[in-house]
């Protein structure tokens, strides 16, 4: 199920995996994340965030990233759990906390705001790192 360095297999389940811990990190971290965007529940139902969109755009995202850190990793030779967590690291640190920084300052979010989304991206792409690298080439 390999087609040029790419496990597709391993690719589905680390972006299954990815929206898995979005839903985790979200229950877990969900009062203070509300807390930290400044709304309640009830504001963001009144705004469709009950509604079905940015899941789907959530489970599409991940897939994406699975597919380009799996493309990344294949690229670098370093298809192991080992070198799937040095990936999923630099790129969060490089492009993702990076970027989201920038924004969250220019928008005016709090730091915990930041803190709590930028942790969320990290875990998933360490655990997307990590099975990537489990299943291999």
């Amino acid at each position: 199920m390999a087609f040029a360095g790419a496990n597709y297999l391993a690719v589905v389940v680390a972006a299954l995996a990815g929206f898995g811990v979005g839903a985790i990190w979200y229950t877990v971290f969900g009062k203070a994340w509300l807390d930290a965007l400044g709304k309640t529940k009830d504001e963001l139902k009144a705004e469709g965030g009950a509604k079905a969109v940015p899941f789907v755009i959530a489970l599409v995202a991940n897939l994406v990233m699975a597919i380009m850190l799996s493309g990344l990793m294949g690229h670098l030779g370093n298809v192991t759990i080992r070198g799937g967590l040095i990936s999923g690291f630099f790129i969060w640190i490089g492009f993702v906390i990076t970027t989201m920084g920038v924004n969250h300052a220019f928008s005016g979010a709090s730091t915990k705001l930041t803190a709590i989304d930028g942790g969320h991206w990290l875990a998933v792409l360490l655990v997307m790192g990590a099975i990537i690298g489990a299943f291999g080439v």
